[in-house]
């Protein structure tokens, strides 16, 4: 267990300040997914969609969205995905404005 969370215990501390470096085991979360849109198409976007339990994913005209705010990293859709999908790397999301965690995927290299 690290240590700061025993201290914060021990402590009564609710929060604490924001590491300065990152945590080693940072390395082995999942992360969101991201996709390959040149590599799927509707139907391939609609099974993703479909086996999404979190309900992150979506299908807009010709793009495949994913929610980071509502995404659990459960990996449910990579396999589905095969080689157009992969997780990400990056698992620490922050932003003052819910719109910026919407990351589109052009199906079939649309845009």
């Amino acid at each position: 267990m690290a240590n700061w969370f025993l201290r914060g215990l021990c402590r009564g501390v609710v929060t604490t300040r924001y590491p300065r470096r990152a945590d080693p085991s940072a390395a082995d979360l999942p992360g969101p997914p991201t996709f390959d849109g040149r590599q799927m198409d509707q139907a391939l976007a609609r099974l993703l969609v479909s086996v999404c339990p979190s309900a992150a994913l979506s299908l807009e005209a010709d793009l495949l969205v994913l929610d980071i705010s509502t995404c659990t990293a459960c990996q449910r859709c990579l396999p589905v995905a095969g080689r157009a999908g992969r997780p990400s790397a990056r698992f620490e999301w922050a932003a003052r404005d819910r719109r910026t965690l919407r990351v589109e995927f052009p199906l079939g290299g649309s845009r």
